[in-house]
């Protein structure tokens, strides 16, 4: 699949692709995550985008914010609770308010994009969409072939787009 090199990306490019099931993108959401760790690609965020039975998309982000808001913000309001002999307090304000501030914070990809994209789904279908940095296109195509998918929308070239799409098909 030498010709797969010509996927490999400088800048980051954004991918998304549908899936028959929640499971199904999400164990292909998880196999990314094992090739990042083995240094094949390089992600910004992956988000996996389900059409519920009444239409509304949800999202399951890669990374928490309010629960990564809420322990920041405990952490920081301990220690300021130190400084005022109430910790206890200071940390239970501050983990709420760190919470609040991670619920309202996008990182990577826009929710609102990830939403109007994925909009395209049928009822219980789902969206793996993916910010992606560097990547050794022939390794990781190849075994994300095994989970099929169709691409809805890519920041790549037509040509590079088409090549996913058969590596996809396993054409």
């Amino acid at each position: 699949m030498p010709v797969l090199r010509e996927l490999e990306t400088k800048m980051a490019d954004l991918i998304i692709i549908a899936y028959d099931s929640e499971a199904k993108a999400e164990a292909a959401r998880q196999e990314l995550l094992k090739l990042q760790k083995e240094y094949l690609i390089e992600l910004g965020d992956a988000v996996v985008a389900v059409r519920q039975e009444d239409g509304s998309i949800k999202l399951h982000q890669m990374i928490n914010t309010t629960v990564a808001g809420a322990a920041s913000g405990g952490l920081w309001g301990g220690l300021v609770g130190l400084l005022f002999l109430n910790p206890l307090l200071g940390m239970a304000i501050g983990a709420g308010a760190g919470a609040l501030a991670g619920k309202f914070t996008d990182v990577g990809i826009n929710d609102d994009f990830i939403k109007q994209a994925s909009s395209a789904l049928g009822p219980n279908q789902a969206a793996l969409c993916v910010l992606v940095g560097k990547v050794t296109a022939d390794k990781v195509v190849a075994d994300m072939a095994q989970f099929g998918g169709t691409v809805l929308q890519t920041s790549l070239s037509k040509e590079q787009e088409e090549k996913l799409q058969a590596a996809l098909k396993g054409v």
